[in-house]
């Protein structure tokens, strides 16, 4: 295989994978292939898509954020919390203005974020286990608020931005839309998109360069928490329940849409380009499989497959990278 090929295999992959899912749901199922069910596939990953261009940037640093749902389900509850309920709703809370309820519920998202960083980066405690503690700590903050009850109000626009639409589109999707939108931009054309590529791929090398890798790396931890709070609001709104545990699936599902994607676990290369083609087949594939009535079980292999095989690729690039820096 020509070296070209070689080292651009993470990025040519993940899109020829997508392509070919396309084409099979498609023959395979007329009802896929509609414009409903397209925007219904980008309503299912929005979400999951918002979490995900946070763990981009801890990702292209070669870190990772395993606290992501705890936070969203954290600041979920809390924008629930502090937003008046029916009478029917056992929750001890404490009803404020729609607007403070959003404005406490981003900065509670962003201490957390806060929290993350000052752990990484000024205790030295690794990201997977400092985040491995923040996941406690968030389910923690749930479980502490609700009590196992759940809310369902939340302030109106919140609601709006999860549950609306302006005419055919969900306001979700928008959202979702402008979140990688802005990921991209700070990436490929700020300065501190091109530290946290330099960070990522040769901390040393950022370091001699006048880069400051912890202040890089205290920002993308608070940044994936934004993303993740914000996330969690609108899933809130979208699925009309605030609750326990809600979010603890979108973990795993937004690692995966950034590594099938094509971002190195091994951190610079990829971007919010190769997250958008891993959400997409994701998403997808979901859907799909879905419309072909397979087995739910089955289901669950076969993306925990793909995950593999991305890993395997992941894996693969960055031994050929090695390999032709040292020759």
């Amino acid at each position: 295989m020509p070296a070209f090929l070689r080292s651009q295999m993470r990025n040519i992959a993940p899109f020829v994978t997508l392509i070919a899912l396309i084409v099979f749901f498609g023959v395979s199922s007329p009802s896929f292939a509609t414009l409903d069910n397209g925007a219904n596939i980008l309503t299912q990953i929005s979400v999951t898509g918002v979490i995900a261009v946070g763990l981009t940037f801890v990702i292209l640093c070669a870190e990772i954020d395993l606290s992501v749902a705890a936070i969203a389900n954290a600041t979920g509850i809390v924008v629930a919390y502090f937003t008046l309920q029916e009478n029917y709703v056992n929750i001890a809370n404490v009803p404020l203005p729609g607007i403070a309820a959003i404005v406490l519920a981003v900065l509670a998202c962003a201490f957390l974020g806060l929290v993350n960083a000052v752990g990484l980066t000024v205790i030295g405690i690794p990201s997977f286990i400092m985040t491995l503690a923040m996941m406690q700590i968030g389910a923690g903050i749930c479980a502490l608020l609700v009590r196992g009850q759940i809310a369902y109000a939340v302030p109106d626009f919140v609601a709006t931005m999860g549950a609306g639409r302006i005419g055919p589109v969900p306001w979700i999707v928008i959202v979702l839309a402008v979140f990688l939108l802005a990921g991209h931009v700070v990436l490929t054309y700020t300065r501190f998109g091109r530290y946290v590529y330099m960070t990522g791929g040769n901390r040393e090398a950022a370091e001699y360069s006048g880069v400051n890798v912890k202040l890089v790396l205290g920002a993308v931890m608070v940044i994936s928490a934004v993303c993740s709070g914000v996330a969690g609001m609108l899933g809130v709104a979208h699925f009309g329940s605030a609750q326990q545990n809600e979010f603890d699936g979108y973990l795993l599902d937004a690692i995966a849409a950034v590594v099938v994607g094509g971002t190195s676990l091994f951190g610079g290369r990829g971007g919010i380009g190769n997250t958008i083609i891993g959400l997409l087949i994701l998403g997808v594939l979901n859907n799909g499989l879905d419309h072909v009535e397979i087995d739910s079980f089955l289901k669950i292999l076969i993306r925990g497959l793909i995950l593999l095989v991305a890993l395997i690729i992941n894996v693969y690039v960055q031994a050929v990278r090695e390999n032709e820096q040292s020759n």
